[in-house]
């Protein structure tokens, strides 16, 4: 082979690695622009949270908002929003709280743990008297409380429900009997299994919460005059939070008309 012929191959040969090199760097950016563009930024919220907001937002609320934001996930804590509050305090590292009550939400923004401009009144929910649904006594107004033995009431000390029921009942006047026959329980949620399973005759609940049960049947529904003023579960941002962004997105979207839904299919009404 002569040196023509030989210069003419190893040109051709050069040409053929410098195509096939080509398109292993074109595909190979081709595969990392796809990987880049199919990353989704991880983000993790903790949602302090009244306890009769426990059914709906783990049933619907959070599976909804996380099926349009991959890659995030939202753990809730659900207890009486003064053990909430009391916990914040304390540096509970949450990113929202979502309370029964405006008491504890003002306290926090008063301490400026919770971005005052954040905050929205977002619900508003009934006290009601409950019996368990098997009870063969004729209840009808919470007067008929004197016919209970065992009274099942959040701690006023703590527990938002509780703390309405004190204020009512004393309107209504009949606070000092269910005080001496209450067994108060750390949360609306204790109290309405108490009812449920038998162990106390009577309780104090929300109406959602009331809802959420076929053991128990409400009685009676607190007169709002006696409270002065509407059940509200506002909803804020923690100032410590650290996921900020993600977090506003969220309660932005507690205020859609698709999460609204969720919420009045629950018996919460919208506070407008």
């Amino acid at each position: 082979m002569n040196l023509h012929h030989r210069g003419a191959i190893l040109t051709a040969l050069l040409l053929v690695f410098l195509v096939v090199s080509g398109c292993t760097a074109n595909d190979k950016k081709t595969s990392a622009s796809s990987s880049s563009g199919s990353q989704v930024e991880e983000h993790h919220l903790l949602l302090a949270a009244a306890a009769s907001l426990e059914a709906v937002m783990e049933k619907e609320v959070i599976p909804a908002f996380i099926k349009e934001h991959p890659g995030t996930t939202i753990e809730g804590n659900y207890d009486s929003s003064g053990k909430l509050q009391a916990q914040i305090e304390k540096g509970l590292e949450a990113d929202i709280f979502f309370s029964a009550a405006t008491k504890q939400m003002d306290e926090l923004v008063s301490q400026q743990l919770i971005d005052k401009k954040s905050v929205v009144p977002l619900l508003q929910n009934q006290l009601v008297l409950i019996v368990p649904s098997s009870s063969e006594v004729d209840w009808k107004a919470f007067s008929d409380l004197k016919k209970a033995d065992m009274i099942a009431v959040g701690d006023p000390a703590s527990v938002p429900a509780g703390q309405y029921a004190e204020k009512g009942l004393k309107a209504l006047g009949d606070w000092d009997y269910v005080k001496e026959h209450a067994s108060f329980g750390m949360n609306v949620t204790e109290v309405l299994n108490w009812v449920a399973e038998g162990s106390a005759q009577a309780g104090l609940v929300y109406a959602t919460d009331a809802a959420s049960n076929d053991k128990v049947k409400v009685v009676a529904v607190l007169p709002e005059d006696t409270l002065n003023e509407p059940i509200i579960y506002p909803v804020g941002l923690v100032e410590q939070s650290k996921e900020k962004v993600i977090a506003e997105e969220f309660i932005a979207f507690l205020q859609s008309e698709e999460v609204a839904k969720y919420f009045e299919d629950t018996g919460f009404i919208l506070n407008k």
